[in-house]
């Protein structure tokens, strides 16, 4: 399937780079689209195109694939920044974006998750009655009781400390603090600490995602400590067209 390189704008003026996967099926009537991100720290050439790829030629929907701001190819500062608000916040404005496009049915419009974005798309599709679809495959839903889980008891309060740090050199004017995003040496700080997780990012790093970087600000840990998509869950469901 044919896809051609796109970017569009937010809200807040920074460009955003991906891919877009037209219809598969040839008819100039507007098409449902799916709009794609990856999860945390991930880009886009992270597999993303096996998906859109079986979307667009089999399912017949446009897609918009994008890095999220501030990794791969996307811009925003500070780079390897991990906002979920922000984040949020560019899938609604991606939605703005392909509503806007004359081939697209703005009526029938999807999301698609994964992990962290899985969770993104949880809220997206709680408060923005746009989304008429909403796919989230193994979201996080709980921040703070998954960082417990990731995080041995007795580094926490290591943890802590370099989040004030860091809080205060920033204040300050200073670069944000650093942490890798996965290791092989369990022994070393990181945002996602599981064998898995090293094994999936490393995986084909130089070969098929050079744009993937191993590194997250600090302050990215610290976000995810504080997110709690699971509290948006109850509000996704069906919504009448109208009212009596």
């Amino acid at each position: 399937m044919t896809r051609t390189n796109i970017e569009f704008r937010t809200e807040d003026g920074v460009t955003l780079r991906g891919w877009w996967y037209p219809a598969g099926a040839s008819s100039a009537e507007k098409k449902p689209t799916i709009i794609m991100a990856h999860g945390y720290s991930a880009v886009k050439e992270m597999y993303l195109e096996n998906f859109a790829e079986v979307f667009s030629a089999q399912g017949g929907f446009h897609v918009l694939v994008y890095d999220n701001r501030c990794l791969g190819e996307s811009d925003g500062e500070p780079r390897q920044e991990i906002d979920p608000w922000l984040q949020i916040r560019d899938y609604r404005d991606a939605i703005t974006f392909v509503s806007g496009r004359d081939d697209v049915d703005k009526t029938k419009i999807g999301i698609w998750g994964s992990s962290y974005s899985g969770a993104h798309v949880i809220v997206v599709a709680a408060i923005d009655r746009r989304v008429k679809c909403v796919v989230s495959q193994v979201p996080l839903v709980a921040g703070l009781e998954n960082a417990r889980r990731l995080v041995r008891a007795d580094l926490w309060a290591g943890f802590r400390e370099m989040f004030d740090a860091d809080r205060v050199n920033r204040l300050k004017g200073g670069q944000p603090a650093m942490i890798a995003v996965a290791s092989k040496n369990p022994a070393e700080p990181s945002a996602l600490p599981t064998a898995d997780s090293a094994e999936f990012f490393f995986r084909e790093t130089e070969t098929r995602w050079p744009n993937w970087r191993n590194e997250c600000t600090l302050r990215s840990v610290e976000m995810f400590t504080e997110y709690e998509p699971g509290a948006y869950i109850a509000n996704i469901g069906a919504r009448p067209s109208h009212r009596r």
